[in-house]
Parts: C-alpha cells; sequence; structure tokens
C-alpha cells in the first residue's frame, strides 16, 4: 500500500506544469545552465521511472528527503512538528473516546429517552459543523468574550506546550468536540445492536447485575466498531489537524504540507506523503490486533 501511494504521488508531481528544477531553486529567473546542473545535482534527469528509483533508494536507507526552502533534511523538519501533532491529536483522540464510549452506551441503554434526544441532537449538529467553525466559536465564547483561555496554541516544541496547558484547551477542545460526534454515532449504534443479540438476554435472565452485563458483554462486544474508526483515525494525529493548527497558529505537520504544497516543495509532500501511507497501514495492523484481543474468534 504505501509503496503504491509513493508510486501515485511520485507521478502526480512530476505530472505538474513547470520545471522542478527551478521550482526548487526558488527562482523563476533561474538560467537554462543553472537549472541543469541543479538537476544533475539532486538526481532529478533520466526518465521518471529513473528518477524514482533514486528516490526509493533514499527511502529504504532512511532518507525522506531535502527541503531546499528550509535548507534542512526532511527528517529533521518532522522531528520538529511530528510531536506537536501527536500532543494535539493523541490526546483530543483519548479524550473523544473516553466521552464517546460511555455516552454512547447510555444513549443505548436509554434509548429513544429524553437522554438520547439531547445527545443525537448534540452529536448531530457537532457532527454537520466544520472543524474550523467549531474552532471558531471556541475562540469567540471561552477567549474573546470570557477571556478564560488564550487564543493561541503555545508557540514551541512539544515539552512547552504541555507546560502552558492553558493554550492547548481551545485547539485541543475543537478537535475532541468534532470528534466525539463521530465516534458516539458508531457507539450508539453497535451498542443497539449488541443489546438485542441473545447472549445479552440470557445473561440478564441468569440474573447477572446490569453493571456486569453492560461491562463484560455489551461494551467489549460493542466497542468493535469504535476499534475499526480508531485504526482509520490514526493518521490524522499526524496531518488531520491541518485546520486546527491555521486557526490557532500552530506549527506541525499538516500545516507543513500545505507549505509545501503552496511552496512547491516537493520533497517535503513526498516524504510526509510515505509517512502518512506507512501510519495508515501501522493503524489498520493495530486495529486488527485490537479485534484478536477483544474477540478471541477473530483469532481463526
Amino acid at each position: 500500500m504505501t509503496l503504491g501511494v509513493t508510486v501515485i504521488t511520485f507521478a502526480l508531481l512530476h505530472a505538474l506544469p513547470g520545471n522542478l528544477g527551478r521550482d526548487l531553486i526558488a527562482n523563476p529567473k533561474a538560467t537554462p545552465q543553472a537549472i541543469a546542473q541543479f538537476d544533475q545535482q539532486n538526481g532529478l534527469t533520466g526518465s521518471i521511472w529513473v528518477q524514482y528509483w533514486k528516490f526509493l533508494d533514499k527511502l529504504l536507507h532512511g532518507n525522506l528527503g531535502f527541503s531546499f526552502r528550509f535548507d534542512r533534511s526532511v527528517d529533521s523538519l518532522l522531528a520538529t512538528d511530528l510531536p506537536r501533532d501527536l500532543v494535539l491529536g493523541g490526546i483530543s483522540l483519548f479524550l473523544s473516546l473516553v466521552i464517546a464510549i460511555p455516552i454512547g452506551i447510555a444513549q443505548a441503554v436509554k434509548r429513544n429517552g429524553v437522554a438520547d434526544y439531547a445527545g443525537t441532537a448534540v452529536s448531530f449538529i457537532l457532527y454537520s459543523m466544520p472543524q474550523y467553525a467549531v474552532a471558531l466559536l471556541l475562540i469567540q465564547l471561552l477567549s474573546i468574550t470570557f477571556k478564560i483561555f488564550p487564543p493561541e496554541a503555545p508557540d514551541g516544541s512539544w515539552l512547552y506546550m504541555l507546560e502552558h496547558p492553558a493554550g492547548l484547551v481551545l485547539p485541543i477542545g475543537s478537535l475532541t468536540l468534532v470528534s466525539y460526534a463521530y465516534f458516539s454515532r458508531y457507539m450508539r449504534s453497535s451498542a443497539i445492536d449488541t443489546l438485542a443479540q441473545d447472549y445479552i438476554r440470557t445473561a440478564r435472565a441468569k440474573g447477572l447485575p446490569e453493571r456486569l452485563v453492560l461491562l463484560r458483554h455489551l461494551l467489549r462486544n460493542s466497542v468493535l466498531t469504535v476499534v475499526t474508526l480508531i485504526g482509520v483515525s490514526v493518521p490524522s494525529i499526524v496531518t488531520g489537524t491541518l485546520i486546527t493548527e491555521q486557526v490557532f497558529n500552530l506549527p506541525g505537520a499538516g500545516l507543513e504540507y500545505f507549505n509545501a504544497a503552496v511552496n512547491s516543495d516537493y520533497e517535503v509532500m513526498l516524504g510526509i506523503t510515505v509517512l502518512v501511507g506507512v501510519v495508515t497501514v501501522l493503524g489498520n495492523l493495530l486495529a486488527d490486533i485490537a479485534y484478536a484481543l477483544l474477540d478471541p474468534r477473530i483469532r481463526y
């Protein structure tokens, strides 16, 4: 899968109009001689397959490329940006699951009640709102109107961000609200299906306390659907925070990818694309492993 992603991305970048050498030099007035020398030095000569083989050879040796605009390797750029994304996306994903799973189960157990209707209404509102709208509303309410939290995220390393948690409340809160709406709807539907199974009725008929029925039988079996969503959501920790990064002025891998596309920084685009492909494969692998742990029947 990752190999296919690199082939498609590499081909699309080389299909763009213009000259890669001129774009990388970042000088529209570069002479043909300067462009030819640059192409020769950086392996941009020969057919696209020859260039792709050179790129793949570097990739297999752990080299994600070099940003000529920043005069830095892509590895060093990601080493700076990724920890910020892991803090922002990781915490928001964890909080959204902690909130969505019990609320989804509660809605299923109290189906068609007042609490269920209220939770459904909140989920639909949040799910239908663009991510930037949620972020701007939080800024307006909690930063401008009541002046509780700062409107910008801490500008520094991931350790600096953790040392100033007040600046993380709004960006993490906006991501958590959107993710919560996404997970809670699936959790409610899965729990409703599980409640209709025979083993739930059998457990209740045997006199098992309701708390144990929910924990041992309902939660473990209905959470499988959410596990799939978690595996799909893992790559969003790397680049899915792009809009939030822009709103709260937080430099991360998502914003780095956007700037690379605008500035024709192809090496950065390729490096981040490969990274996202690898993370996507790992996310699905972790989801499969979690399946086997939650439901031993899947092992066979």
